[in-house]
């Protein structure tokens, strides 16, 4: 399969239904902040590890979290009970994608999240475009994540938690956040099982990309 090479001079880039199953779209270019919404709007993101150029994917099958659909188990349902987590919106954006970043993964020791993506995301945060959710305990952040905020939909990029359900606390308090805003859905991007145990589930690229495009025209404030 051809994977285009962006042009360093034009922010556009290919139908994202050209892309393979796997979603693998095209490589290069930079990490601008007008690329980034140029990607987003279009159902696209970046994903790459370091020394590889930047690759940008738009999978098929999608994964999304419908609001409603959020699995709120007897052990998680405990905690936020409990009350024990202090949650926060947008108060410490740069630490959370610093601790996003240091996260084991089961499937890599390597993080895509290097400091250009760290600064790239940054900006956009700085920009308004990008969004923290924050669990803190005795003033200290343990759990959270980011994402980027296109329409009524919200891409979640990554969550990081340092005590136990941490960082499923705040997503439950951001879910009752965009709630309250009118959102439709969390863009949860690759399939996984850890995703679809929260109630996430799998839709067409297709079915997706027309879900955004409504979402495009419904402009909403986090």
């Amino acid at each position: 399969m051809f994977i285009k090479a962006l042009n360093k001079y034009s922010y556009s880039f290919p139908n994202p239904k050209f892309a393979s199953d796997e979603g693998l779209l095209a490589h290069s270019g930079d990490l601008s902040t007008t690329r980034l919404l140029s990607a987003y709007r279009n159902g696209i993101f970046p994903w790459y590890n370091q020394g590889d150029p930047i690759l940008w994917w738009s999978p098929n099958p999608r994964m999304v979290l419908y609001l409603d659909d959020f699995k709120v188990s007897k052990s998680l349902k405990k905690k936020i009970d409990q009350n024990i987590y202090e949650i926060k919106f947008d108060t410490n954006f740069k630490e959370v994608i610093y601790n996003c970043a240091k996260v084991k993964r089961n499937y890599t020791d390597h993080t895509w999240i290097q400091d250009e993506i760290i600064e790239a995301y940054y900006e956009l945060h700085l920009q308004g475009y990008a969004h923290s959710f924050e669990s803190y305990f005795d003033g200290e952040l343990v759990g959270g994540g980011y994402g980027v905020v296109m329409g009524d939909i919200f891409c979640g990029e990554s969550m990081f938690s340092l005590k136990a359900d941490a960082s499923k606390v705040a997503l439950f308090y951001l879910i009752q956040r965009l709630k309250q805003k009118n959102f439709q859905l969390i863009d949860t991007q690759v399939p996984n099982d850890h995703l679809r145990s929260l109630g996430a589930k799998e839709i067409e690229r297709n079915h997706f990309l027309k879900l955004l495009k409504s979402a495009l025209e419904n402009p909403l404030e986090f």
